[in-house]
């Protein structure tokens, strides 16, 4: 099992840093691991960054599966957004409102999580895509701000398909390209014979004078 943020994998992604996805790794084609995704998490500190003050915080979970047989569990977090010209300090959501949201989360995230493979489902772990359309979905409700899968987990996998796994990698010949080449020693170079020690000679030469005494 492997852990790394998305600042790590991603070209001129620090902003993103505060992502950590998980792998596992399925196989080893030589000096490479074939891994594939194993979860997601959120920063403690991004996390805590985002509470504020006289705000609602909501939270959703749901299970889905994906068209390439993955169950997944998603948690979704959000908050309470002012409204333009708001003249009220706090802006904390009712009880039914915040109920409605839920429902607005839940249906969101099995609607876009359950219509994609896993390879497509990462993606959009990547550029948030599920969380714009839950804020576009409770606008009608009350305005949402912040609105992040704060983790994935896998709950169920399908029996491991390794044409597949190397498709992901780039396919077979891209893996084997990266194996390096084999180095054949040259059949006129022959191995020199070890040469004895003369202080062996020396102590045998000792043993039989010995011997002749």
């Amino acid at each position: 099992m492997f852990e790394s943020s998305l600042g790590d994998l991603k070209e001129s992604a620090e902003d993103d840093a505060f992502r950590k996805f998980r792998f596992k790794v399925e196989d080893v084609a030589g000096n490479q691991c074939l891994t594939s995704f194993y979860g997601m998490t959120l920063t403690t500190d991004k996390l805590r960054s985002l509470v504020r003050k006289w705000h609602s915080l909501i939270e959703a979970y749901a299970d889905v599966k994906t068209t390439d047989g993955h169950q997944l569990r998603l948690f979704c977090i959000g908050f309470t957004k002012r409204r333009p010209n708001q003249a009220r300090k706090t802006s904390y959501a009712q009880h039914s409102q915040v109920r409605a949201i839920r429902k607005k989360m839940i249906e969101v995230m099995q609607k876009e999580a359950q219509a994609v493979e896993l390879a497509a489902f990462t993606q959009l772990l990547v550029t948030e895509t599920i969380g714009r359309e839950i804020e576009k979905a409770t606008q009608g409700i009350y305005p949402l701000q912040n609105v992040l899968i704060r983790k994935v987990k896998v709950l169920r996998s399908p029996k491991l398909d390794v044409g597949k796994l190397y498709e992901a990698h780039g396919g077979a010949d891209q893996i084997q390209s990266d194996q390096g080449a084999k180095v054949e020693r040259p059949e006129d170079a022959k191995p020199e014979p070890k040469k004895k020690g003369k202080g062996k000679a020396k102590a045998k030469k000792g043993e039989d004078e010995d011997e002749d005494e």
